[in-house]
C-alpha cells in the first residue's frame, strides 16, 4: 500500500513540475521579439478633411508589421514558421524602455502625417503655413546634466532667452557656448511648460559642449482645411507614402486609383523622396491576404559602405520582390523613389 502511495505521489508531482515547464514556455516573457506580418489597413478609415473622406472606389491600403514579445514556445516555434523574424530587446528599443519606445513610435507617426499633409498640400497646390514648434527630446545621456530631469518626448523650445526655429540653430547655439556653461531649458510635456538649468557637458567627437540629448525637429503643418489622421493605435514613420496618396485625392478630388487596391509602404520626406523601412516582406505577406493588386516599395539605394560591409543587404524593392515571389503573390510590386513615381504609374497603368 506504502509503494502505491509513493508511485502516486510520484506521479502527481511528475504532472504538477510538467504543467509548470508548460506555463512556463508559454508564458514566461523573454528579452525578444517576434516579427511578423500585420495587417492591411485601409486608410480611408483613418483620413478625413474637413470631415471628408475619400470615395472614389478603390482603396489604398497602410501595411503593417505585428511585433509580440517572445516567450520559449514563441521563440522556439519563430524559427521554423516563414516571414517570422527574432530580435533582440536592444536592436528593437536600443536603449529605451518600453514607453519611451512608444513615444518616439508616435513621434514617428506624427512626423510622417506632417510630411504627408506637406507634400500632399504641395501637389494639390493648396496654401499652408509651417511652423517650427521646438527640438523633439529622442533620448537623454546618462551623463548629462539633465538625465532624469528631461525625458523621452519633451518639446524645448527656449534655450535661455532665444528660441531657435530649427534644430541647427539650436545645436549652433549650444557649441558657441562652454563647456560647464550654465544653460535653463525651457520645455513642454504633456500639454504644460516647465524650465530646468544645468551644465553643459562635453561631447565626444567632434569635442564640444553639449546638453547630451539626441533630438529631432518637432515640426507643424497649419491649413485652412481641417486635416485628421485617425492613428492612435499606429505607431512608426512607415505610412507616408501612403497617406500622402489619400490626402492628395481627398484634396484635389483626383481619382488616381481607379478602383485598384493599392498598398505600399515607405516613409515620405518634404520633397517628396520616399524613405525604405524596415520588415517590407512581411508587409507583402499582409498586403497579399488584403487582396491588393498594387505594391509600392521604396527603391532607395543603399549606401555603399553598408553594402561592402553587407554584401547581401538588400533594397526594400529587391526584397518586396523576394518576399512576393515565395508565396507566389499576384500583386504587381512597383519600385518608387518618390511620390511622383507612384502617381505617375497609376495614372500611366488605368
Amino acid at each position: 500500500m506504502e509503494f502505491m502511495t509513493n508511485k502516486k505521489n510520484r506521479i502527481s508531482l511528475s504532472v504538477i513540475v510538467l504543467a509548470v515547464l508548460v506555463l512556463i514556455s508559454v508564458l514566461l516573457p523573454l528579452p525578444y521579439y517576434i516579427e511578423t506580418p500585420g495587417s492591411a489597413e485601409n486608410i480611408n478609415e483613418y483620413v478625413r478633411v474637413d470631415n471628408r473622406e475619400n470615395t472614389h472606389p478603390g482603396a489604398y491600403y497602410l501595411t503593417t508589421v505585428a511585433i509580440q514579445r517572445g516567450t520559449p514556445l514563441s521563440l522556439a516555434m519563430a524559427k521554423f514558421l516563414p516571414f517570422r523574424e527574432i530580435i533582440s530587446k536592444e536592436e528593437l528599443m536600443g536603449e529605451s524602455d518600453d514607453q519611451d519606445y512608444e513615444r518616439i513610435s508616435q513621434y514617428e507617426m506624427d512626423s510622417s502625417e506632417n510630411m504627408a499633409k506637406k507634400v500632399a498640400f504641395d501637389l494639390a497646390k493648396k496654401k499652408y503655413s509651417f511652423q517650427f514648434q521646438g527640438v523633439y527630446v529622442m533620448g537623454v545621456m546618462k551623463d548629462s546634466s539633465f538625465y532624469n530631469q528631461l525625458a523621452t518626448g519633451d518639446i524645448v523650445y527656449q534655450i535661455d532667452n532665444f528660441k531657435p526655429q530649427s534644430s541647427k540653430e539650436f545645436i549652433d547655439y549650444i557649441k558657441a557656448k562652454k563647456v560647464k556653461d550654465q544653460i535653463t531649458v525651457h520645455y513642454k510635456r504633456d500639454g504644460q511648460t516647465n524650465q530646468v538649468s544645468g551644465p553643459l557637458i562635453l561631447l565626444g567627437e567632434p569635442k564640444r559642449p553639449g546638453i547630451g540629448i539626441t533630438l529631432a525637429d518637432k515640426t507643424q503643418i497649419k491649413t485652412k482645411e481641417q486635416v485628421d489622421f485617425l492613428t492612435e493605435e499606429i505607431g512608426g514613420p512607415s505610412g507616408g507614402l501612403m497617406f500622402t496618396l489619400e490626402l492628395y485625392e481627398i484634396l484635389s478630388g483626383e481619382d488616381l486609383r481607379q478602383g485598384r487596391q493599392v498598398a505600399g509602404t515607405g516613409t515620405i520626406e518634404e520633397d517628396g523622396k520616399v524613405g525604405s523601412i524596415g520588415g517590407i516582406d512581411k508587409k507583402i505577406v499582409a498586403a497579399d491576404k488584403a487582396g491588393a493588386s498594387i505594391f509600392f516599395a521604396p527603391s532607395e539605394p543603399i549606401n555603399p559602405e553598408l553594402k561592402k560591409m553587407y554584401p547581401d543587404l538588400l533594397t526594400n524593392y529587391e526584397e518586396a520582390k523576394r518576399a512576393g515571389k515565395k508565396i507566389k503573390t499576384k500583386m504587381k510590386i512597383v519600385p518608387v523613389s518618390n511620390i511622383q513615381e507612384a502617381m505617375d504609374y497609376l495614372k500611366e497603368s488605368k
